[in-house]
């Protein structure tokens, strides 16, 4: 036990009910180095982080700063302590400002308590200059999309000149761009004698910034080693418990006639003259840049946003989409991007989280049908491998990853036609990823139609049979499985394909 290590944590044990999240769990960060932390959702990880940041209380074990035992009741004493952390899901207020966010809990006031707004604002003006962002002190959240969000909330956590950072899954929704930045901050933060806990399901992220890797499984700590020592087969190997050898198990299924058909598509200054089908049996992926307008096209289709013009047919037939329901009776549906935003209702249960799409298959002759609906849940969280000690849980208990499944099986119990995935293995780990990755291959194999947005382009690559790639507000470019390649796919997003072309 070496003088450079900054946070300890030994004999860690924590409990919720009907499962044990960490069983005797230690752990350390050295000094000046980036300690990454590996394993599948519902391991014990954000568990462990929100202990660290007094969110959760232990209830066996010690933490221990600079090797002193410490306390940490809440997470304004672990701040005090040097302790900052950045969420996997983005907790934030809509109508707060830019400004208003970064000093949350701890806005400087004068002697009469008045905050010093003046001061706030100065602040946060200089933060944004020297982080390159583009924002207004005074711009509310709501207008900022979810990676400016996620890259205000890095800037945050590395304001308060913490010793230890907690990052959880910080790059889910950031551009590689952003991502870059961010890797490099890093690397002056290391300079500066940080302790880093990085969390993310990234394996190449992984390999190129940590010094260390711990892996968790089912609440312990399997083996601690140092990155040089390691690669990714193991890593994943002890992860899961088994090798994997194959991650994308996409299957030759016979493709069908048109299901879905979209022709000149508008929507505002989103996007414009979008064109594309998908048959039955196919998955068709979108890929793009952040910003490029998949996201807004898949909203236009389930009826969240205005469609301003073109035509949208299901099984030949032209269908008006004004309404979510307008989507769902033509049998589409769609996963969003953002499940804590717009895809659970956390305070309720899992089976109520899965049974709201498809309530009118238990209420009928007036009454409700409990027994149907908790058989047919159990249906479905089985097939979906679902992780949750009762269907009464909460929905905000569960890892992300059963989140995302949960949400899956609502969508499925509406058997439909034709689903939009929106990605749906964002913050997941790789053993929930192969079990999204089956579904969508079943779903396919029984002639339905499915479209997978992703930023993940080894994703796309592995499980689609056709790829459209969108750039600013219009599809690019088409491309054949026989075609599929990173560096095309990036080709048509940046815009240079057609530049190289002429």
């Amino acid at each position: 036990m070496g003088s450079d290590v900054k946070l300890r944590v030994s004999g860690i044990e924590k409990s919720f009910p009907g499962v044990k999240a960490l069983d005797k769990v230690n752990f350390e960060v050295r000094k000046g180095t980036v300690h990454a932390l590996c394993g599948e959702n519902g391991a014990g990880k954000s568990t462990l982080m929100k202990i660290i940041n007094g969110i959760y209380k232990p209830d066996a074990g010690e933490i221990f700063i600079d090797e002193k035992p410490v306390k940490i009741q809440n997470p304004i004493v672990a701040r005090s302590m040097g302790i900052a952390m950045i969420a996997q899901e983005l907790n934030f207020i809509p109508e707060m400002s830019v400004e208003e966010n970064i000093f949350l809990g701890r806005l400087p006031v004068d002697g009469m308590g008045r905050v010093k707004w003046g001061e706030v604002r100065k602040k946060t003006e200089e933060l944004l200059q020297s982080e390159h962002l583009p924002y207004k002190a005074t711009e509310k959240l709501k207008m900022l999309t979810t990676s400016d969000i996620q890259m205000l909330e890095i800037m945050k956590a590395i304001s308060n000149d913490a010793s230890i950072i907690v990052m959880d899954e910080p790059t889910s929704s950031i551009t590689q761009k952003e991502v870059e930045l961010l890797f490099k901050k890093i690397d002056i933060l290391k300079a500066k004698g940080c302790a880093i806990v990085y969390i993310s399901h990234k394996m190449d992220e992984v390999f190129r910034i940590a010094d260390d890797i711990t892996v968790f499984r089912d609440g312990t700590v399997v083996k601690s080693m140092r990155a040089e020592d390691t690669n990714i087969d193991e890593v994943i190997a002890l992860m899961v418990g088994r090798r994997m050898e194959n991650v994308y198990p996409k299957e030759e299924i016979a493709i069908g006639e048109s299901m879905l058909e979209v022709e000149g598509l508008k929507s505002g200054q989103l996007f414009e003259d979008v064109s594309f089908h998908v048959k039955k049996g196919e998955i068709v992926g979108f890929a793009g840049l952040v910003g490029a307008g998949r996201t807004e096209v898949m909203r236009c289709l389930f009826g969240l946003d205005p469609i301003d013009g073109g035509t949208v047919k299901v099984h030949g037939k032209e269908i008006q989409i004004k309404r979510v329901s307008d989507a769902t009776n033509a049998g589409m549906v769609m996963l969003s991007e953002d499940r804590r935003r717009y895809g659970i209702i956390p305070m309720r249960s899992v089976k109520e989280n899965a049974s709201l799409a498809a309530l009118e298959k238990f209420f009928y002759g007036g009454r409700a049908h409990k027994k149907e609906e908790t058989e047919l849940v159990a249906k479905y969280f089985d097939k979906m491998s679902v992780k949750t000690p009762t269907q009464d849980t909460p929905i905000q208990s569960l890892s992300g990853g059963n989140q995302q499944k949960v949400l899956l099986a609502k969508w499925m119990m509406r058997e439909p036609e034709v689903l939009i995935l929106d990605e749906p293995t964002r913050g997941i780990d790789v053993g929930a990823k192969f079990e999204i990755y089956k579904l969508m291959t079943e779903t396919a194999q029984a002639g339905k139609a499915v479209v997978m947005v992703s930023s993940e382009l080894p994703e796309l690559i592995g499980m689609c049979d056709r790829i459209y790639v969108m750039c600013e507000g219009h599809i690019a470019g088409e491309l054949q499985r026989s075609e599929f390649s990173q560096e095309a796919i990036m080709m048509y997003a940046t815009g240079t394909h057609s530049i190289i072309q002429e």
